[in-house]
């Protein structure tokens, strides 16, 4: 007999009572995700982690005490809760809080107006160990916030690492691609995009694609607009 799959687990991190309520209701009603916790403070989020050790947390940017971004920060280079991923919930889908977050070790973001279906559709991505790259979001707010050139430190040591099919990979998932489409552009096997998605997460010491979207940018791999 097939064991059952155990549900995601999920943290709401958001100072305003109300907006947990509402994503508590509709998580406690959506099968396979199971609220565990809610945190008004950026600081209250960080103690639940640990204690709940959730799959996902669901984190505002703007809190209270201590805010989203370094809430987030603390969670992921925590030992403890390093197996913890972070959804960001933002009002506004520009807000350079949101990249400061991807950096800190989020695995992807969400505007608040986002559908109940996509909300739920990010939590299930994200609880996977993908990362949420929404396009009309993500490629326009790096596009924005790395303008200041690439990092000379990842260019000259991590970047000398990879082979040119890895730069090409990750040059590919910067712009937004998923595994079958670089496997499409490249004209190879899903598998092989998926050995070398695994080898540039190890090499460039990333959590995820969102983390690879970051370091193609400030390494100068891909620039905005191109």
């Amino acid at each position: 007999m097939t064991a059952p799959v155990p549900d995601t687990r999920v943290l709401l991190a958001d100072d305003h009572a109300l907006i947990r309520e509402s994503f508590r209701a509709l998580l406690a009603a959506e099968p396979g995700l199971r609220p565990v916790g809610e945190a008004g403070t950026g600081a209250e989020a960080v103690r639940l982690a640990r204690r709940h050790q959730p799959d996902v947390v669901l984190m505002d940017v703007r809190m209270p005490d201590l805010d989203g971004i370094e809430a987030t920060r603390r969670i992921c280079a925590d030992p403890e809760t390093a197996s913890v991923r972070v959804l960001i919930l933002t009002t506004f889908d520009l807000d350079e809080y949101v990249y400061a977050a991807l950096r800190a070790g989020a695995s992807g973001f969400l505007v608040k107006d986002s559908t109940a279906a996509e909300l739920v559709t990010a939590i299930r991505v994200v609880a996977a160990g993908d990362a949420l790259l929404a396009p009309r979001i993500t490629r326009r707010l790096i596009a924005a916030f790395v303008r200041q050139g690439p990092s000379a430190g990842l260019a000259s040591a991590a970047l000398r690492s990879l082979t040119e099919r890895e730069r090409e990979v990750l040059a590919l998932i910067a712009r937004g691609l998923s595994n079958t489409e670089i496997s499409e552009n490249l004209y190879v096997t899903l598998g092989t995009v998926k050995t070398h998605v695994g080898r540039l997460l190890s090499k460039l010491n990333a959590r995820d694609r969102a983390q690879l979207v970051i370091n193609a940018y400030e390494a100068g791999v891909v620039t905005p607009g191109s």
